[in-house]
């Protein structure tokens, strides 16, 4: 059986590098922490960075075994991790916005992706049909033209993204490039995972690539 300061995951007993996995360690009080930046002191172990594991984990008693200790497992650890990685995230957001790498609202958001500057698409939770489609259409645009293909995003409340990015009425923002976008689209990314990923974002870029897509959708 593989050690477990290794970077196995403690309910698929599978390797995987380090963004795909949650790591945990014993606080204090002998209770289960997050530890999301893996930079805690202690004996650690590691779980598949999604919801999913992380609830098999604890229904199965897997951490005691892993931390090789008794441990207080908290009742509510999936949603205090979606939580943390929720805070994480949102933070990481403001401080793209500080630097100058956020795009705001639908025209602006537009441009950006059919310049290829976009490393990311958000969308509020409110955001409507029609304006979700329109961005849409210049992703699917853009990776025609030879260009990246840019993930949309739906994890926030417009109130959420409003108090992160500083601004009234978000609904629809890109992230740009630039070292705090990258980091920002890192943990982005961590918690889309968690949460389930985008299955129906992969799926219209492999449709683009298996020469799929209608022609009304092109420009």
């Amino acid at each position: 059986m593989p050690e477990m300061n290794d970077r196995t995951c403690i309910v698929t007993r599978r390797p995987a590098e380090p963004d795909e996995l949650i790591r945990f360690v014993v606080g204090p009080d002998r209770a289960v922490v997050p530890d999301l930046k893996r930079n805690l002191p202690g004996r650690g172990c590691w779980v598949t960075g999604d919801r999913e594991h992380v609830d098999k984990a604890v229904k199965k008693g897997l951490f005691a075994r892993a931390l090789k200790t008794e441990v207080s497992v908290p009742a509510d650890l999936g949603d205090m991790v979606d939580r943390l990685l929720a805070k994480s995230a949102l933070g990481a957001l403001g401080l793209a916005r500080k630097a100058g790498v956020v795009a705001l609202g639908a025209t602006k958001v537009e441009a950006s992706v059919r310049n290829g500057t976009a490393l990311l698409v958000l969308h509020a939770a409110e955001a409507s049909g029609d304006g979700q489609r329109k961005i849409a259409q210049a992703r699917r645009a853009t990776v025609h033209a030879g260009g990246p293909e840019i993930m949309a995003y739906k994890l926030f409340s417009e109130q959420e993204l409003g108090l992160a990015l500083g601004g009234t009425n978000v609904i629809h923002a890109a992230v740009l490039a630039g070292d705090a976008g990258r980091a920002a689209e890192k943990r982005t990314v961590a918690l889309d995972r968690y949460r389930g990923g985008s299955p129906d974002e992969l799926a219209m870029f492999a449709a683009i690539a298996d020469g799929n897509v209608a022609a009304e959708d092109m420009e």
